[in-house]
């Protein structure tokens, strides 16, 4: 069994051991985070100011702070965003807004954030691993916020839609970030917000046992048949939309004669 850090100079060991830890996921973040990015224990240790034996005591090696890296920069935009969310007004669009606005500004403000998610400079496979894993925790717990909001049981539905949002809603920020979409940060917020909304369950559900309105008719409307207006009963075969039948033997429009009298003479 492996000694307690022991105190020193006042400090608890195992407080001396978690300061360590934080300053090498600091360092590894700075070190990620830039345009040219290159880790190694000797490098991230002399960015942390801490002794190299020590990076062991933490760490397997330099992939297993990298996970750490990257879970460190995960839990701080997840706790704030639902920190954010929690507080918003309860509507819709103020609860979309809260969110979006979170995320974009924590990856605006730290770049370092931005690269790590999202660059595609920097890719290896213990990143490519650790993005699909984020991708899925951010479909599900944006599925939970809807499941909670909106009361829907369409889970199926509900997957495939959050998992559509997250990786759009990611492609925006590489393109944003790296340049390609020259927009300023209200206007992504804005427009990713409306687009959020636009694939809410409340948009794109019908009420139950409704039937979908075809393209052109209002729900809950006929369509009319071809050559008709919507709401207008057809005439029969051979007679104008909106006129009276004539019966049998008589012209259409014309006034039927009594019997015993011929169409049209005046009745005696």
């Amino acid at each position: 069994m492996a000694e307690s850090p022991r105190t020193y100079g006042g400090v608890d060991g195992s407080a001396r051991v978690a300061e360590r830890r934080r300053a090498l996921v600091e360092a590894g973040l700075d070190l990620l985070g830039t345009t040219e990015p290159e880790l190694t224990v000797r490098g991230v240790c002399r960015r942390a100011g801490v002794a190299s034996r020590y990076f062991y005591e933490s760490f397997s090696d330099k992939n297993d702070l990298m996970q750490a890296v990257y879970d460190h920069v995960i839990g701080e935009i997840t706790t704030t965003t639902l920190a954010a969310v929690g507080t918003a007004p309860d509507t819709e669009h103020d609860r979309v807004h809260a969110a979006v606005h979170t995320i974009v500004r924590l990856v605006a403000e730290d770049p370092r954030r931005g690269r790590l998610l999202f660059s595609a400079t920097l890719s290896n496979d213990v990143l490519a691993a650790k993005r699909s894993e984020s991708t899925q925790m951010f479909a599900g717990l944006l599925a939970s916020q809807a499941n909670e909001f909106y009361a829907t049981d369409t889970i199926e539905r509900l997957d495939l839609t959050t998992h559509f949002v997250v990786g759009g809603f990611a492609q925006v920020l590489t393109a944003w970030l790296g340049g390609e979409l020259v927009l300023d940060e209200d206007a992504v917020v804005n427009w990713c917000t409306d687009l959020l909304l636009a694939a809410a369950p409340s948009q794109t559900r019908h009420s139950a046992g409704s039937t979908p309105a075809p393209h052109g008719h209002s729900a809950g409307s006929t369509p009319a048949p071809p050559g008709h207006s919507a709401g207008s009963t057809p005439a029969p075969p051979g007679h104008s939309a909106g006129s009276t039948p004539a019966p049998p033997g008589h012209s259409a429009g014309s006034t039927p004669a009594r019997s015993g009298h011929s169409a049209g003479s005046t009745p005696a």
